[in-house]
């Protein structure tokens, strides 16, 4: 890290229409640095990055890139400053190769006006080759890996000769090794003097890859921490105002009632030969690499996907699921990997995307019982703590972990005896987590069964009872709770090996 000063962004504020996102928050990059941003959900963050990339305006306060006083009221305006901002959810346009991806809008013409391909497929590589990406200019980009796209969009950013580059949840949908990679990644690009802005929840990312740490909590500055210098409680401490001394809950007991049985499950495609038990109480561990098959076999367990081959039984009577609502009625639940694609209605109020899998307990024919919908919701709101101004408010105005919280809550007010729950923390901050983390416990200690597909392998080594490890599209093995280790199950979903 240098001693030169790339962007200050001093005492800046934002008003929305009843809500105050940011009062007084000051942030500062120096060239060559990755500064990390951290703060809970709704703390902030998002609304900070959105005036830096143009996206809004600021209420006051002042941003300054290179000793200058910068005004920012477009995108275009900070692109022209050096500023590219990578979203968790990436923006690739998939049908298009990777070269026209990198060079859209700005491709290179001919003396006829014609796009000149050899010309924009020679750069493309150019810059790929910069990167080590093996990834050949002509690639569609639907073809490409998650890893691979994010690295497209890394090369795209620094196309436009990006001094500060802001990394939004980089590694949320990415595997272990795929992290190592982005992190090589990241420490070529402070070698060449680009300042990086990284938000992320995963506190050990933070530490291992970030120069320093500043902290918002409620739209106010906390502080700043030199890396080195801090820990995760001093963090997280500063991120809530509070101390969590219990972030991992969880009570065990003895696992006696079989609620699911899994025989020889196949869908013809990935999966394969997969079979495993499921007791009342239990919360039962998936672990593996991205692409192991995790999630496919859980979306054949709610009827998302056909079964080929295999059985299923609950309470040891054989079913047949071919369908979501034939899984509801059976008592399962599942919340999706993916809570935007695949969960919520996002131009809908926080009272509809709650009840909507409800509609049974408040409407009668054509009356609907407005106060019994309503103690819905306050009950899921209350219970998964989402910090939202109405039950009215849409959806898509919530932060990231509020939006999470209110997929979970939709589907605890169904009363599920089996929970699948597909990457529940992903993009939730520490304190939200810790609160989910409570919620899964409780719920087990009532009787659900719990099925938890995590990427995370601390959560899923202190949430589980047992886990399975899944590598190319079967269950390696099965590990119980004392033989647990973070080695051993990487060992596992690499090798293959017993």
């Amino acid at each position: 890290m240098k001693d030169t000063i790339l962007l200050e962004m001093n005492h800046i504020r934002k008003e929305f229409p009843g809500v105050l996102a940011l009062k007084d928050v000051s942030l500062q990059v120096m060239e060559g640095e990755v500064h990390a941003l951290l703060g809970e959900n709704g703390a902030g963050k998002s609304t900070l990055i959105k005036i830096l990339a143009g996206i809004y305006a600021s209420d006051g306060g002042d941003i300054i890139i290179n000793g200058n006083p910068t005004v920012i009221n477009s995108v275009q305006d900070a692109q022209k400053n050096g500023i590219s901002v990578i979203h968790q959810e990436l923006v690739l346009v998939p049908h298009m190769t990777v070269a026209e991806n990198i060079y859209l809008g700005r491709e290179p013409v001919a003396n006829n006006r014609i796009v000149d391909t050899a010309k924009m497929n020679s750069a493309a590589k150019e810059l790929l080759d910069s990167f080590d990406l093996p990834i050949p200019p002509q690639e569609k980009i639907s073809s490409l890996t998650i890893a691979q796209q994010q690295m497209v969009e890394i090369i795209k950013a620094l196309s436009f000769n990006a001094r500060i580059l802001v990394m939004d949840e980089p590694t949320s949908s990415i595997s272990d090794k795929d992290v190592g990679f982005l992190f090589s990644t990241i420490r070529k690009l402070k070698k060449t003097g680009v300042g990086v802005i990284y938000i992320s929840h995963r506190m050990s990312e933070l530490m291992q890859i970030s120069d320093r740490i500043t902290v918002i909590r409620d739209g106010e500055y906390i502080g700043t921490r030199i890396t080195s210098e801090t820990s995760s409680d001093e963090l997280i401490a500063m991120m809530v105002g509070r101390q969590l001394t219990h972030y991992y809950t969880r009570t065990y007991g003895i696992l006696k009632e079989k609620v699911l049985e899994v025989k020889n499950l196949g869908n013809g495609k990935l999966i394969r030969d997969v079979s495993f038990n499921l007791y009342k109480g239990e919360i039962l561990g998936f672990a593996g690499l991205v692409g192991a098959g995790r999630s496919e076999v859980m979306k054949c367990l709610f009827g998302l996907d056909t079964h080929t081959t295999g059985e299923l039984s609950i309470d040891g009577e054989r079913v047949d699921i071919r369908d979501p609502e034939q899984a509801i009625r059976l008592g399962i639940a599942m919340v999706p990997e993916s809570r935007k694609r695949e969960a919520l209605f996002l131009q809908q109020s926080v009272m509809f995307n709650t009840t909507i899998k409800s509609l049974q307990k408040f409407i009668s024919g054509i009356f609907v019982n407005k106060e019994r919908e309503e103690s819905i919701t306050r009950e899921y709101v209350d219970k998964m703590a989402i910090k939202t101004p109405t039950y009215q408010q849409l959806v898509q105005n919530l932060s990231g972990g509020n939006q999470q919280k209110v997929v979970i809550g939709r589907w605890l007010a169904t009363n599920p005896r089996i929970l699948i729950l597909d990457e529940p923390t992903r993009g939730v901050d520490v304190g939200a987590k810790a609160e989910i983390y409570a919620i899964m416990n409780k719920l087990a200690s009532e009787g659900v069964a719990i099925i938890m597909i995590s990427s995370e392998l601390p959560e899923v080594i202190n949430m589980s009872d047992r886990v399975n490890v899944m590598c190319n599209g079967t269950i390696v093995k099965c590990l119980e709770r004392d033989e647990l280790t973070q080695e051993r199950i990487m060992h596992l979903a690499t090798f293959h090996t017993n």
